[in-house]
């Protein structure tokens, strides 16, 4: 039997251990507090965010607007952990479900669960937001712009709140660039540069894009087409494949530091309610349970510059969020290089941080 003495003992030796490896990987590059608050990135979050009680897409139960792609959820739980690092200026609620609908509602009851995590995560790093700053900064999208309806539903009074508070982000007397992370469809992005095209002078539309920086997951609908044929200059990187290497059934990466094992012990199982919130599959296939996360290589790509592995004005530099290359000098728009291993590669650093941060949940 385990007496109570010996339990305390191997409590305060789980406390070391843990206290330990943060403060190893502390050394490693992870800055906590008020060193980094000068070189925090401004970024936006564009999702085609599910409801928190998410459906798997495929499943063949359920209405429409609950059905999607539950790793959005896993990429939100991530994010949240992340959010002292950055200067969150927006959160967007994109069109998404197999009811091509956008519903800020869905963030904002992520951040209700947020809510109950947060005081422990600023025990560790005072950076962190409260929920009512997210909140405060959470907006909506324009439904059905998934897919070839994106460049459709582009001009004059088809603004969003959401196209509208990019705007006046990137007004903002701030010289620091807008990385704008895009998970889903980039409608409201999209809408915002036509807007300020066709109401501004070539000069000031100039000023407004070389703010910019988009990170796309793919191309979830037509107007990241739009933007790529029409704006050479706009930094754009389009991660076609290389997000792939973020999946635990990645090819050649190491699927124990990913499974649903993994995800129960580190982050699903007593680590509060945000952890319970990480769904432990996003698919029907069994095979593929653990985690999938397409969309988080958007900000990792940033969290690795914060470490000074990569400049992210250089996306043919190596970084947590993989590598690209520039197929055509004239243009700033950047496409998969070496591809899913240039994420997967640092599949150990990034898992480690991971649990690290998810531990800060707990009280």
């Amino acid at each position: 039997m385990l007496r109570l003495k010996d339990f305390v003992f191997a409590v305060i030796v789980s406390l070391t251990l843990f206290s330990l490896t943060c403060k190893a990987n502390n050394e490693n590059g992870i800055k906590t507090g008020s060193e980094n608050d000068t070189i925090k990135p401004r970024v936006i979050i564009m999702s085609d965010f599910p409801p928190i009680d998410v459906i798997p897409v495929k499943a063949p139960y359920g209405p429409p607007e609950k059905r999607s792609d539950p790793d959005d959820v896993q990429s939100m739980v991530r994010f949240l952990l992340y959010t002292n690092e950055f200067d969150v200026e927006a959160l967007i609620a994109s069109a998404g479900t197999k009811a091509y609908i956008a519903r800020k509602q869905n963030i904002l009851d992520m951040l209700n669960i947020y809510d109950q995590v947060d005081e422990n995560l600023r025990k560790h790093d005072p950076r962190y937001p409260t929920a009512d700053q997210l909140r405060w900064v959470t907006w909506q999208g324009r439904d059905r712009t998934y897919g070839k309806n994106g460049v459709k539903n582009l001009g004059k009074g088809m603004d969003t709140e959401a196209s509208d508070a990019i705007i006046r982000i990137v007004d903002k007397p701030d010289d620091r660039p807008v990385f704008v992370c895009v998970w889903g469809g980039p409608y409201e992005v999209a809408q915002a540069i036509w807007k300020v095209k066709n109401t501004r002078t070539p000069d000031e539309l100039k000023r407004f894009l070389s703010k910019l920086r988009i990170y796309s997951i793919a191309k979830q609908d037509s107007t990241l087409q739009w933007m790529l044929d029409n704006f050479p200059d706009l930094f754009i990187i389009v991660s076609g494949n290389t997000f792939r290497g973020m999946m635990s059934y990645a090819p050649g990466s190491d699927a124990s530091l990913t499974d649903i094992d993994w995800v129960y012990k580190n982050i699903n199982r007593g680590h509060g309610l945000l952890g319970l919130m990480y769904p432990a599959s996003t698919t029907m296939d069994p095979k593929k349970a653990g985690v999938r996360e397409g969309d988080t290589p958007s900000f990792l790509y940033l969290v690795s510059a914060i470490r000074g592995l990569n400049d992210p004005e250089r996306p043919d530099q190596e970084s947590w969020g993989g590598q690209y290359i520039q197929p055509d000098p004239a243009k700033n728009h950047w496409y998969d290089g070496p591809g899913p291993e240039s994420v997967y590669k640092w599949r150990a650093e990034v898992q480690e941080e991971f649990a690290c941060r998810a531990d800060w949940m707990l009280p």
